[in-house]
């Protein structure tokens, strides 16, 4: 079976990482763990917000840098370019959003993934592709309940 691509959004990856004691860890870490690694993506500015999350919530600078770099080993990487940030200005002028969520929208698109895992933007919104589902919803999205069952 062909996996689509799956892209994460900050709070994704925050939440696996157990930011505030998150009753969302086990959620997000079991979520991870049953989605096929080759298909996970993350983009840069991931993994810069995830290190400023767990630095203002107490964690040191080496250990947030550590665990950032382990999230980078992890997953494919999603780079940013000067044009994708572009990208992400109309986007986010078109639709409303912070430049940094349509920065990690538009790096998905780019990407090809066909979901972006996050609970920042409106479930089930979709553009150039890829739909945006939001994992700790109550009832999980027909794509993502379909990829978990695949």
């Amino acid at each position: 079976m062909m996996f689509p691509g799956v892209s994460l959004d900050t709070n994704v990856v925050a939440y696996a990482e157990g930011i505030d004691g998150s009753p969302r860890q086990v959620q997000a870490l079991d979520l991870l763990s049953r989605l096929p690694r080759n298909t996970l993506n993350i983009s840069i500015q991931v993994i810069g917000e995830l290190y400023n999350v767990l630095t203002k919530r107490g964690v040191s600078r080496e250990h947030a840098r550590e665990r950032s770099l382990y999230w980078k080993q992890f997953l494919t990487v999603l780079e940013t370019s000067g044009e994708l940030m572009e990208t992400a200005v109309d986007l986010a002028t078109d639709h409303r959003m912070r430049v940094w969520d349509a920065l990690i929208l538009a790096a998905a698109a780019e990407a090809r993934c066909d979901l972006l895992l996050s609970e920042d933007f409106q479930d089930g919104f979709a553009w150039r592709g890829v739909t945006v589902v939001n994992p700790f919803a109550g009832k999980p999205h027909k794509m993502l309940a379909k990829l978990l069952r695949g």
